[in-house]
């Protein structure tokens, strides 16, 4: 275990800090006592296995838990009823074969001081009728949902009798589960379905007023006060405004949180702002992204809590450990969540505790963790408990390492091999560290990606790496070094070499190194982030900008909530985009560029022309010092395959004959990926070395 890392132990927070740190202080929730106020919520983390919280799943609260924080929260969208599928991912509450899993999670969690709870809901329309048991959805109304795009079936007496005796049972089994509490969910789910008008077209006991809007999640919550005792914590994430001019405002939302209050059953209100039915409300309202600014519903929030009674917890975009620290000392929130930043770094309280506040590796808002579930962008560990440790342990045979590259693989390569306790350099080309992140974060939409960069300069600066700035290194510079271990990580350059008398490249034109003219056209072949961002930044400085592209939707393979935002600004900005098209040459037409394209589909061949054309085809390796290197390694330069699969017992350095080096390439030095795969890569073979 490296000493810098150590735990906090459980014990520490029984009592409460005696810290002045707002975040520090104990909360009572009905009859728990937190011992902090920083709570991770509900999530759908895609860990289970057939829906059961097994090892993976486990393992992934546990290190939250571990790593200092009052409760986690399980079960994001947890079933209370087989007809409740979204198609996977979700734990099953809806039998007894759950219980013996939730009690190992609610053991593994309480051992480390924590309290843990379940969200428990019925999707409602939300729920598909083609995966599980292939049951239709079912809802208050015929009321399609645009991003689920499942037609329900209207509920009648007998389905709403089911369901609150589902509800009842799946919060029961919770309690079984050794589990300190539940929520239910309002929001886009069965419940809020019945509340919103915008759901909700039924003229009986069910629909019409507010009280009877109200009615099934308040016959939900009586049967699950019955079931559970009066000591369990129960609440509901609740919506405080539905943004939506024919759904629920902030004052009709406060009049149903009033009805339940008085109804007496529910313990704390989670509050969460706007709608879900559509990837554009999830990406600005529900989980607001990389586009949203930090903390957007607080303000709201904090009225919401003058005005009810019940304690208040609010997870939306609370990235820093500042804003955190603010919610609660301007008493906006009792419990302030901070989701995807436990994503980013679960033992975020372990550092506040020990005065390291400065060392939390911070959440850039990128989504990725709603693109591949819960793998942050830049923390490879996070959904990996079982294979990969957030914790790096130390090794009984330091080595002198060399790393060939300052980008995000080339820094964590470095910052990896120093905490095993390696003697590392690390030798980069240019002036500064951060590879092709430094051009990503130039794109205004994307700046916040540079803390990737900064938090491991800084890290790289507290663990004493040598890193030599402006060195061009060669094999024979790099064997001078008297190396153990070579990690080359020298990334890519633009793929464009074919096209290069025509063309320039998105990285030309996002720093600036070529100035971009009035009219351009920008051709992407990848559906990843870089040519919408330059497309985005383009236009906002009033240039004419078309896109070509050879996929069928914008910015594809990128998180969601990008994709959906990308449309938007696009759409918003002007600019003309055109799919389905495979760019196969360009010549010079007058005094600017034709560019002739193929159609996907059809083969159909069309031209384009522009005062400029700006090319994004991925990366080419840069792998002249490796190819260099190959023959003089012990290794040949080939990187065993089972050492990044987990599969091999013995670590990198088992591979190295005395007196000899081994060779290895990480990140765009191999394949034009991304910046995660390559800090994946760098974690899981420096973590051997």
């Amino acid at each position: 275990m490296n000493g810098s890392e150590q735990h906090v132990p459980a014990a520490a927070f029984q009592a409460g800090s005696t810290s002045g740190d707002p975040l520090l202080q104990p909360f009572r929730l009905k009859g728990l006592t937190l011992r902090n106020r920083v709570v991770s919520t509900s999530h759908a983390s895609m860990l289970d296995e057939g829906g059961l919280p097994l090892e993976r799943y486990q393992r992934y609260h546990e290190e939250k838990a571990r790593g200092g924080l009052a409760m986690t929260m399980v079960g994001g969208s947890a079933m209370t009823s087989p007809d409740s599928s979204w198609g996977g991912g979700q734990l099953d509450l809806s039998s007894d074969r759950i219980i013996p899993h939730l009690q190992s999670l609610s053991q593994r969690i309480h051992r480390h001081g924590a309290t843990v709870m379940c969200q428990a809901s019925h999707l409602g329309r939300r729920a598909t009728a083609y995966a599980g048991h292939w049951l239709p959805p079912v809802a208050p109304s015929r009321v399609r949902e645009t991003r689920n795009r499942n037609f329900p079936k209207e509920m009648d007496a007998a389905d709403i009798d089911r369901i609150v005796k589902d509800y009842a049972s799946a919060a029961r089994r919770c309690v079984d589960g050794g589990l300190d509490g539940v929520e239910t969910v309002t929001g886009g789910h069965l419940i809020g379905q019945f509340l919103s008008r915008r759901t909700n077209r039924r003229t009986d006991a069910f629909g019409g007023s507010l009280e009877n809007r109200a009615r099934f999640g308040l016959m939900v919550h009586e049967a699950i006060r019955r079931a559970v005792g009066d000591d369990f914590a129960v609440g509901i994430r609740f919506v405080i405004d539905e943004a939506v001019d024919d759904g629920s405002d902030f004052e009709e939302c406060l009049a149903f949180a009033r009805l339940f209050e008085r109804e007496g059953h529910v313990d704390f209100f989670n509050c969460i702002f706007g709608r879900m039915d559509t990837d554009l409300s999830l990406a600005e309202q529900n989980m607001p992204g990389m586009f949203i600014r930090s903390a957007p519903f607080l303000p709201l929030v904090g009225q919401f809590k003058r005005e009810t009674r019940l304690p208040v917890i609010h997870a939306a975009a609370i990235r820093d450990v500042a804003t955190a620290r603010h919610a609660i000392r301007a008493n906006l929130v009792d419990l302030v969540g901070m989701t995807r930043a436990h994503i980013a770094d679960p033992h975020i309280v372990n550092k506040v505790m020990r005065g390291e506040e400065d060392r939390i590796r911070p959440c850039v808002g990128a989504s990725y963790c709603l693109y591949k579930k819960v793998h942050c962008i830049h923390n490879p560990a996070s959904g990996h408990e079982t294979t990969v440790s957030h914790i790096i342990d130390r090794t009984e045979t330091p080595k002198r390492v060399v790393v060939v590259g300052g980008g995000p693989g080339g820094m964590e390569a470095a910052r990896v091999a120093s905490e095993r306790g390696h003697s590392v350099t690390l030798l980069e080309a240019g002036a500064r560290l951060g590879g092709q992140v430094l051009v990503a974060a130039s794109a205004s939409d994307r700046k916040d990606l540079i803390s990737i960069v900064d938090w491991r300069i800084d890290e790289l600066a507290r663990l004493g790496v040598d890193v030599r700035f402006n060195t061009y290194a060669d094999a024979d510079g790099v064997l001078a070094e008297k190396p153990d271990a070579v990690i080359v990580a020298t990334g890519g350059i633009p793929d464009i070499e074919w096209l290069s008398e025509h063309c320039d490249s998105v990285w030309d034109i996002l720093t600036g190194v070529v100035p971009a003219k009035a009219d351009v056209l920008i051709y992407d072949e990848t559906g990843r982030q870089a040519a919408i961002s330059c497309a985005l930044h383009l236009a906002r400085l009033g240039h004419a900008v078309s896109l070509a592209m050879a996929d069928d939707t914008l910015a594809i393979e990128t998180p969601y909530p990008d994709r959906v935002s990308f449309r938007k600004l696009a759409s918003e900005l002007g600019i003309r985009v055109v799919g389905d098209l495979r760019l196969i040459k360009a010549a010079r037409h007058g005094n600017g560029i034709a560019a002739r394209f193929r159609h996907e589909l059809t083969g159909a061949e069309t031209e384009m022309t522009a005062a400029q054309l700006i090319v994004e085809r991925g990366t080419a390796p840069v792998e002249d010092t490796y190819q260099e290197l190959r023959a003089r390694s012990a290794n040949k330069g080939v990187t065993d395959i089972a050492l990044m699969t987990g599969v091999a017992t013995k670590g990198v350095q088992g591979l190295q004959a005395p007196g000899s080096f081994v060779l290895h390439r990480i990140g765009d030095a191999v394949a034009s990926r991304d910046i995660y795969s390559s800090i994946y890569e760098a974690y899981r073979l420096c973590s051997q070395l």
